[in-house]
């Protein structure tokens, strides 16, 4: 007879059994697979996934299904388990006595080693009737799929996150109020580890709310145990690296982790929460949520620098890869800025696949008009019939994957000077030029984008389509050579209005009238925030924390005429030698002086000057004006009658050397400041 603590401790068994049952959601294909096998006549079913995916609940389901059916159950634990044959062997004796036996191994991968042996050796010993389940991080080897023995005896389960059913009903199963779901499936996703861990911390906060995200201490819990142990430093800087870019490649890597990129990149295809794709590898999502808030917490200043890398190469790749990967590439680049609220709301992250751009075509032309008069306006269908002929170029459609279906299109129209009769054509364009007019000009060689987009309303908003659009927009903003202004048209109606301002596109000037309906026309100067100017901001928001605004102001730049920009040499020659007067010069903030490295712009300018000048001693036909710029302005002539003098020339010839030599100085700088190179 037991005692009455014995008795206790089997109700409170039976307890713990009974919550565990009614925690346990979803994983009906699996329980099925489990549940044919026990009437069939003996398998191994090899089940693998991520650290706290739920294979051990799933276990003990099975183990339950095993019970109920009458068939005894043997559960190997390879956490406490000897890694050698011989002491397998003796845990699993019952199973090898029973064909009605069921033989369960949990944690497989800390007994690893085993699975040659146990696939060689145990198994082929087991009586034909007995099942056995194997559970484990890793997936099984190649060996057993190459093995044409195990063809019909062997079924391998990845065990994924829980469908978005399933988490919800697991955070309902924990208590979990309506206020604090979303944040808690926001953080886990479908991962019952993390929405468990997460659920059992918010529900004891009495201060949670809608905007709950998970404490350090529940990050540090997942880390140890979805990630565990890593080898080295290395190790760790390439998994943060893995958790913070959309999809690592070794070349990524190689650009950060130059010495051991090759081998960091194996391990990290190695790891059980990293998936390989056409594009490279990605982490779980909840593996990298976590890395990214424990590095953010742990190191700001070391996650400042990884971000800012990854930034600086995918700026690169985005400037210099063909058309046809600017949207994977800037993409990426605009995922590493998921963190930041406005980013995350204007982008869908998901329905990879479900669209894709498709070039234009002459025979999409009547298309794309009737889809512009269904979802605007007849007079939007000209103005596309108007554009489709005279910039094909412009235009990129969007498809749905399934069926080839038309869903959306956007054009973006690179002009260069203004046109009566585009203007009489298209009403949009005519107020982009007078906009651009009435706030700054464009200068030779410079020119303006107007940008349009034309969705279907179930694709409007936040959704792969917009995702495309987007990206595909701000590539062209990136990879523009030359652009003075960009102008995008948003009907009153448009949310996407709100993520234009976020990327500091702002309505500006008059508003244009087509079709009946107002558009805003949302603009950039490039020239005054440059692509660079602007990528700095977005880091701004991503590295400032809440305190920064969405709206904080890019640094801008002076955008001068030619007669302003010459101007301003002609002065700051004059006061070469005072770092004061140089410091106010409006060239401080040019581009010919904000593109070259350093942080003390006069300093810059001067050296800009200095330069100018010594370039025309290169030039035979500019020897005499250079010999009188270099004394006049680098020698310290107090006077010009001096320099006039200690050149040995008439004071009017060295007058006429040195305005010819200040001309040279002026034309080459405000070449450099429209092309980005000195002509020649």
């Amino acid at each position: 007879m037991r005692s009455g603590s014995e008795q206790k401790l089997v109700v409170l068994g039976q307890r713990l059994e009974t919550r565990r049952q009614r925690a346990f959601v979803g994983r009906e294909q699996e329980v099925g697979v489990f549940s044919a096998a026990l009437r069939g006549a003996g398998s191994v079913l090899y089940v693998h996934g991520p650290g706290g995916v739920g294979k051990s609940a799933l276990l003990r389901r099975f183990a339950q299904e095993a019970e109920a059916a009458g068939r005894p159950v043997t559960m190997l634990d390879g956490r406490t388990l000897d890694p050698s044959p011989a002491a397998f062997e003796l845990e699993a004796a019952a199973a090898l006595a029973d064909e009605r036996g069921v033989l369960m191994i949990d944690t497989f991968e800390r007994v690893q080693g085993l699975e040659g042996w146990l696939r060689e050796r145990f198994l082929p010993r087991l009586p034909v009737g007995a099942l056995v389940v194997v559970a484990g991080r890793v997936p099984p080897d190649m060996m057993w799929t190459t093995d044409p023995g195990w063809a019909d005896a062997l079924r391998v389960m990845p065990l994924r996150d829980l469908a978005p059913a399933d988490a919800a009903a697991l955070l309902d199963a924990r208590g979990v109020t309506d206020e604090l779901r979303g944040p808690l499936l926001a953080f886990a996703g479908g991962h019952p580890l993390a929405l468990s861990l997460g659920a059992a911390v918010a529900t004891k906060d009495s201060g949670a709310s809608s905007r709950w995200t998970p404490t350090q201490n529940v990050v540090a819990t997942l880390l140890d145990q979805l990630v565990g142990e890593v080898p080295s430093p290395a190790h760790r800087h390439a998994l943060e690296i893995c958790a913070h870019a959309y999809m690592t490649t070794e070349e990524l890597l190689r650009q950060i982790l130059p010495e051991d990129a090759a081998s960091l990149f194996g391990w990290l295809r190695r790891l059980p929460f990293v998936e390989s794709s056409p594009r490279g590898l990605f982490p779980h999502d909840v593996v990298r949520e976590v890395l990214e808030a424990d590095l953010r917490w742990r190191d700001p200043r070391g996650y400042a620098d990884m971000h800012g890398r990854i930034t600086a190469y995918l700026a690169g790749q985005t400037r210099l890869t063909s058309d046809a990967r600017v949207l994977e590439v800037v993409g990426s680049l605009f995922y590493l800025h998921r963190a930041v609220g406005s980013t995350s709301e204007f982008h869908s992250w998901g329905g990879d696949g479900e669209v894709y751009e498709d070039a234009f075509r002459p025979q999409d032309a009547g298309a794309l008009a009737r889809m512009a008069a269904e979802v605007e306006s007849d007079e939007s269908a000209a103005t596309v019939a108007y554009w489709t002929d005279r910039q094909p170029e412009a235009f990129r459609l969007y498809r749905r994957t399934a069926t080839g279906e038309l869903v959306g299109f956007c054009s973006w129209l690179r002009l260069h000077e203004p046109s009566d009769k585009e203007a009489a054509a298209d009403p949009i364009v005519a107020t982009a030029w007078a906009n651009a007019r009435a706030i700054a000009p464009l200068r030779p060689g410079e020119h303006l984008a107007v940008g349009r987009t034309w969705v279907h309303e179930e694709y409007r908003g936040t959704s792969p389509v917009m995702d495309l659009i987007q990206w595909r927009a701000m590539g062209y903003c990136l990879r523009a050579d030359r652009m003075a202004w960009s102008f995008m048209a948003m009907r009153s109606e448009d949310p996407v209005r709100d993520y234009l301002r976020h990327y500091d596109m702002h309505d500006v000037g008059e508003h244009a009238w087509l079709g009946g309906a107002e558009y805003a026309l949302f603009a950039h100067d490039w020239r005054a925030v440059s692509q660079q100017a602007w990528l700095d901001r977005l880091d701004r928001l991503l590295l400032g924390g809440p305190q920064e605004s969405s709206a904080a102001p890019a640094p801008r730049l002076a955008v001068l005429s030619q007669e302003e920009f010459t101007d301003a040499v002609r002065k700051a020659l004059r006061h070469l030698s005072r770092p004061g007067e140089l410091a106010a010069s409006p060239l401080t903030r040019c581009r010919v002086v904000t593109d070259e490295p350093g942080s003390d712009p006069a300093a810059i300018l001067r050296q800009i000057l200095e330069q100018a000048i010594d370039v025309l001693r290169q030039d035979p036909r500019a020897e005499k004006p250079h010999r009188a710029l270099a004394t006049t302005f680098l020698h310290g002539a107090p006077t010009q009658e001096i320099a006039a003098e200690r050149l040995g020339l008439p004071f009017t010839t060295y007058r006429r050397h040195l305005a010819s030599g200040i001309e040279r100085v002026c034309e080459d700088l405000w070449h450099r400041e429209i092309y980005g190179t000195i002509a020649t």
